[in-house]
């Protein structure tokens, strides 16, 4: 018996930001589901990485600045009509209230909230997202598990979730699904660059499952969304964060 509905055989899948972490991680598991993916990211040599543990050879890589707009046209003009499509690029800068300035809120923003709405305005334009079609929007917890120095950040990711639902309701007719994954901390490579690697380790104890995430549990849920197990969901958030928001 070969049933599966969570097969992703024959969908492309854009996955943004692919070149490390969440992103890197989806787009291998995505291929090991039948996905042909197009990732993209800053960087070449380690998108060309990604690609090299990923199962299959229908897969392109497409290095871009989604922060630019300018990219951004170019990369969509280079694309196929998609089936599925994960905004995971992302960036963080950690500050005090007091230290906010207006630099800053544009280099979090830029990335985080004008780069995926751009992106996607471009898409639909182009007619380059098929009749039910999967978006996922990758956000976070601190929407609303609120940290000292996290207010641009945690604000970036609740303006996304926002333009996540209208653009839910906005294209529902078509049958595209759009949903939001808000992970915890997952363990990255970013998590080695961290000042405070001692504290955040000792908040490791807050989760109650008793770890930080992997990649893979993110790529999972992203797995399911895209395929057609997940046909009636949209407008959802999904939180995926071993239940620290709980306490």
């Amino acid at each position: 018996m070969n049933y599966n509905p969570f097969t992703l055989s024959g969908k492309k899948i854009l996955v943004t930001g692919a070149s490390s972490g969440i992103g890197k991680s989806i787009a291998v598991e995505c291929s090991k589901m039948g996905a042909n993916l197009i990732i993209t990211g800053r960087n070449q040599q380690r998108l060309e990485e990604t690609l090299t543990l990923m199962d299959g050879n229908n897969h392109q890589a497409i290095p871009a600045d989604i922060a630019n707009v300018k990219e951004i046209e170019n990369l969509v003009k280079q694309l196929p009509v998609l089936d599925g499509i994960v905004q995971n690029a992302g960036v963080n800068i950690k500050v005090p209230a007091k230290f906010i300035s207006q630099e800053k809120i544009e280099a979090v923003f830029k990335t985080n909230f004008n780069a995926p709405v751009l992106m996607i305005q471009s898409l639909l334009k182009a007619k380059k997202v098929s009749k039910g079609a999967s978006i996922i929007m990758m956000s976070s917890i601190a929407t609303n598990y609120a940290a000292v120095t996290n207010a641009i950040y945690s604000s970036s990711k609740g303006a996304l979730n926002s333009y996540s639902k209208v653009l839910a309701i906005e294209l529902a007719s078509r049958g595209i699904r759009v949903n939001i994954i808000q992970p915890g901390i997952v363990n990255t490579d970013i998590l080695n660059a961290y000042a405070l690697k001692d504290d955040l380790m000792a908040h490791e104890k807050d989760y109650p499952l008793g770890r930080f995430g992997s990649p893979e549990d993110i790529a999972f849920a992203a797995i399911y969304l895209f395929s057609d197990a997940a046909k009636w969901v949209t407008g959802s958030v999904f939180t995926i964060d071993g239940g620290v928001t709980l306490r």
